[in-house]
């Protein structure tokens, strides 16, 4: 008998008789003799109604109060799975971040997980119950709700396996499972049958949709095994684990993010801890930077180009705007018209000329390159956002065709 921790997405639980469809694959699976504990998201669309309500009444607001509204949407969707499992003939019993409890630090909207209690799930299963989980939100230590941010539900389910000692941690979503890259972009696009913790982790960080970069880093660090898999189809999935035996490609994905948003201080005068002071507050502020640019300095100053999300953008301007008088900087600009894509592959530390062959690619489409970055694994390009659908087609086409595959090299560089 097998411990499985479930995580549904919104999708999946979309309306009453998708809440029903999952009812019945969660009875069935603890019929087959499987303990099983399910995580769930708000129902498809709801949490998006209430971050517009929120930005609504107030477009930059209070995160603890945003935490409380927007917390709302998964309460409705466990007890109507809990109910639904019960109309099939099983125990089951619902449980918000803070009945578990899931304790988290207090950075409201992108609250990090501390501990899992796991004594009320463990009592559950004994009694033969299955507990149904509110995913995307916690409690932080002075009892005030927290979530986790956008995809948070993925942390939760991968939290409560790593706590429980999961065998295993199953995703479920409106995809079956991990592809080389969207296959409503690419049609070309293929199905990884496994993939690499660094490889997942990349691949989410860069766009990917599938899971959320934190769940990953978490299934990374307690090396939880992760399957991601389709609710309305059988069969296909892509199983995360350790790096042992899985497919050795230089590339195996590409990746595009249109979440992105550049932000360009000019005129900085080019002088020791100026950069520190502005990612200082940046920081001081709970926003999370991307990728960093430092223009050669001429007569003294230059200017300092970053990104972060689109929903950061706002908060970044203005804490930005706040701190260039202190700085002597000149004027802040935005962009919100851009796109970040990703080539990421275990492979690539050892082949050289992949980021030539990448920016080939690109600039055989006419593709102008804003800003790179790279890691051991991954090269990352921020380009024009109308672009980006293209550039994803041009790099699939250039590294994951079968015929197309380099063969992998010893000596370590990319360039």
């Amino acid at each position: 008998m097998a411990l499985i921790v479930q995580k549904y997405g919104g999708t999946s639980v979309g309306d009453p008789d998708r809440i029903k469809n999952v009812a019945r694959k969660v009875v069935d699976r603890k019929r087959k003799g499987d303990s099983v504990v399910v995580v769930v998201s708000a129902m498809s669309g709801e949490t998006n109604k209430l971050v517009a309500l929120v930005n609504k009444i107030a477009e930059i607001h209070d995160t603890r109060e945003y935490d409380q509204v927007v917390s709302t949407g998964e309460q409705v969707t466990i007890g109507l799975l809990t109910l639904a499992i019960q109309a099939l003939g099983e125990k089951s019993r619902s449980f918000l971040g803070l009945q578990v409890p899931i304790v988290t630090d207090s950075a409201h909207a992108k609250a990090r997980i501390l501990r899992v209690g796991e004594e009320k799930l463990r009592k559950a299963l004994a009694e033969g119950v299955i507990p149904v989980v509110a995913g995307f939100q916690g409690v932080d230590e002075k009892g005030n709700v927290t979530t986790l941010g956008r995809g948070g539900s993925d942390t939760t389910a991968v939290a409560v396996a790593a706590a429980l000692k999961a065998d295993l941690c199953e995703i479920y979503t409106d995809v079956d499972g991990v592809y080389t890259t969207d296959p409503n972009v690419c049609e070309t696009a293929r199905r990884l049958d496994r993939v690499s913790y660094d490889e997942m982790l990349e691949l989410a960080s860069m766009g990917a949709k599938v899971l959320q970069t934190r769940s990953v880093e978490l299934a990374k660090r307690f090396r939880v095994p992760v399957l991601t898999l389709s609710s309305f189809t059988e069969g296909g999935g892509t199983l995360m684990k350790e790096e042992e035996g899985m497919e050795s490609l230089v590339v195996s994905g590409v990746a595009a993010d249109r979440n992105e948003a550049k932000v360009t201080v000019s005129h900085v005068p080019d002088r020791q801890g100026i950069a520190a002071r502005l990612f200082q507050a940046v920081a001081d502020a709970n926003i999370v930077v991307d990728m960093i640019v430092q223009n050669v300095s001429e007569s003294g100053y230059t200017d300092i180009t970053f990104t972060v999300t689109k929903a950061d953008l706002a908060r970044a301007q203005k804490t930005v705007e706040g701190i260039i008088g202190e700085l002597g900087a000149g004027k802040v600009r935005t962009d919100v018209n851009v796109a970040k894509v990703s080539i990421i592959g275990s492979g690539m530390h050892s082949q050289p000329g992949v980021a030539a062959q990448m920016f080939s690619s690109l600039a055989k489409e006419g593709i102008n390159i804003l800003m790179i970055s790279t890691s051991e694994i991954k090269v990352s390009c921020l380009i024009e956002e109308k672009y980006a659908e293209l550039a994803v087609r041009a790099l699939h086409a250039a590294f994951l065709e079968e015929e197309k595959q380099p063969k992998k090299a010893g000596k370590k560089s990319k360039g």
